[in-house]
Order: structure tokens, then sequence, then C-alpha cells
């Protein structure tokens, strides 16, 4: 599911704050910049508050952000519907006890990490990113959160470009974006 299809005139201004950067970080890859969007405190609380209203309610105790995006817009919207925030991040970056999920990527494999306990079993998650393009990371955080006991009710992003097929990957799991990229 999309936003754009509530035709909510905030979104086409949260488009318009996402820069494109073509040949980032390697030749034939298009950068959806978010760091455009941040600088525009409008749109950046307009960006929080759409998921704020689209998840107060629906009984979310963990918002789970995937490094290092996610963690910009999964605390707010985490301490705005009265759940805990959970940090999934790349290897050796959490001190402790940590479960671990390797995935592959595009261009080589990659691995997430969340603390031991930091879910309980039957916890209600949200999982939060700034992307979603062939969705890897997206199903490695689901599979690490399922790992420990918790049901993932939906997965939230930004942006999504949807000719890379992201959306396919995650076995019927809900996602919610607020724009398409091409």
């Amino acid at each position: 599911m999309s936003a754009l299809s509530d035709d909510d005139s905030r979104i086409p201004a949260i488009k318009s704050k996402i820069r494109v950067v073509p040949n980032f970080p390697k030749p034939g890859i298009m950068f959806q910049d978010i760091t455009t969007l941040l600088l525009d405190p409008k749109a950046f609380k307009d960006t929080i508050d759409l998921f704020v209203e689209r998840y107060t309610g629906k009984n979310i105790s963990v918002v789970a952000g995937i490094e290092a995006r996610g963690f910009i817009f999964g605390p707010p919207i985490a301490l705005a519907i009265g759940a805990k925030f959970i940090p999934l991040r790349k290897p050796k970056k959490l001190p402790g006890e940590v479960i671990s999920e390797k995935y592959v990527l595009e261009y080589g494999t990659d691995c997430l990490e969340m603390h031991v306990g930091a879910v309980e079993p039957d916890e209600r998650a949200l999982v939060v990113d700034d992307l979603i393009a062939t969705g890897g990371t997206l199903c490695a955080a689901m599979n690490l959160l399922e790992r420990a006991g918790a049901e993932v009710v939906e997965c939230a992003c930004v942006i999504e470009i949807p000719d890379l097929k992201g959306r396919d990957r995650l076995n019927g799991k809900p996602l919610y974006v607020l724009v398409e990229s091409h």
C-alpha cells in the first residue's frame, strides 16, 4: 500500500524534497537522498506525521529501525505511538549478546544484528527504513524479529523503487510507502 493512493496533499511536498543523485555510490545507481527532506522541518514533520497517523492505535509495541536512515524515522514514530525503539545494526556495532541475520544484496552480502532480549515473544513490530529497493534488507530485518518471537505487523518506508520489485520479496507482508521513485 502506498500513501500516494490516499491523495494526501503532503505527499507531493515530501517527494519534492527528496534529491536524486545520479551515479552514487557507484555508476548506474540513482541514489535517493533523504538528507534534503530532513533540511525542511515541515516536510520532515509531515513525513513522521503520516506514519504516526497510520500506526496510532494499532497496538504496535516495537518499532525496529534499520541502520542508518531507519534511525532517523523510527525513534520519533516509536515515541509518538508509545512503542519502544530497537536499532537493527551492522555487525559489531552493538555491545553485549546479539542475534544476527545475513542477507544478499545486489553487490554482495551484509548482516543485521539486534540485542538478545530486545524483543519479547508475541510483541507486535513495525520495521522502518528510508527506502525499499530489492527488499533484501527488509527481509533480513523481518527474519531477525520473527526469530526472536515478534510478529511483524508491517514494513514502512519513505521511498519505494517499484522497478526493483522489493515488495515481491516480502512474502506477502504489508508494506506502506509514502512516495515511489523510478
